[in-house]
């Protein structure tokens, strides 16, 4: 799996950056904007202290008076597990995604073009606790006398800068797990390729199975149509590699109903996209294919 910062065809836009799937699909993504995270950021703040004043204030009423200590406690042990917890839950669960980055419309990546990882979501956010919050919380504490302060507030300045000091808009959790924070495409199925369908028609039928159609997820069916729209003398060649991964992936035996490269994978593709509509219309759906849910 490669990273490419300049792609086949040029591009002015600074942001841009291209990344080659395990698939060897060539996919562009645009890097987020810095007040797009920042905003984010503040929206999952936000959430984060919200459920914390709400729970605290709750134990405060439900308690005894006599047990305000331990309430306030509680609210101690319930803030770290939550600026702990909250990022990590949310990014493993949406893959990438927080509520804050969803309404924003940005997510993690790996930048490397695989699959994000436990390891990284883990390594990119335990970074936030030595990055901003224990900070903060030696700043709120003053334990460290003034110039502790002087210095924290120093580190905090530093570290919150330095996506201004790189290209590629990277903090220090960023440069440790590897990610990158990207513009997330639209969690919508693209439109209709109905002169591939026609052709489809036209030529006879191919089955696929449910078995076969539900290891696939929109993602994919996104990369898949990005395949088929490729031009250029590299485009041949990615189709047939596409074609060849699928097949195997789906036990496909190209023996049983023998046919070109692009009609396999436009019939794929047709199939695919009406099995996803279908799912959607019923609730169901699935992002990619390690979506399980």
């Amino acid at each position: 799996m490669t990273v490419r910062e300049k792609d086949a065809a040029p591009t002015n836009d600074r942001l841009v950056r291209e990344i080659v799937t395990p698939e060897g699909v060539p996919l562009r993504l645009r890097l987020a904007e810095r007040g797009e995270r920042l905003a984010a950021v503040l929206i999952d703040l936000s959430i984060i202290l919200g459920v914390l004043i709400a729970v605290t204030l709750l134990a405060l009423i439900i308690l005894p008076t006599k047990t305000y200590g331990w309430a306030i406690g509680f609210g101690l042990l319930l803030s770290f597990a939550l600026r702990s917890f909250y990022f990590i839950f949310f990014e493993l669960r949406w893959q990438g995604m927080t509520p804050g980055k969803r309404a924003l419309g940005i997510r993690v990546i790996d930048r490397a073009g695989g699959r994000l990882t436990a390891d990284a979501v883990f390594a990119r956010n335990l970074m936030r606790e030595i990055e901003l919050f224990l900070p903060i919380s030696l700043l709120i504490t003053g334990a460290g006398g003034s110039w502790a302060d002087l210095f924290t507030t120093i580190w905090i300045g530093l570290l919150v800068a330095l996506p201004y000091f790189n290209k590629d808009r990277l903090r220090t959790g960023d440069i440790v797990a590897g990610t990158w924070v990207v513009e997330a495409p639209k969690a919508s199925l693209l439109p209709d390729m109905s002169a591939q369908r026609q052709r489809n028609e036209a030529a006879g039928p191919v089955h696929f199975s449910e078995k076969q159609l539900t290891i696939y997820g929109i993602y994919e069916l996104q990369t898949l149509e990005n395949v088929l729209r490729q031009a250029g003398p590299n485009g041949v060649e990615t189709r047939e590699s596409v074609a060849e991964r699928i097949q195997k992936k789906i036990d496909w035996d190209p023996l049983s109903q023998p046919m070109s490269t692009e009609r396999f994978l436009e019939a794929f593709y047709t199939a695919l996209r009406g099995h996803l509509e279908h799912r959607a219309l019923l609730g169901k759906r699935r992002e990619n294919k390690h979506d399980i849910g």
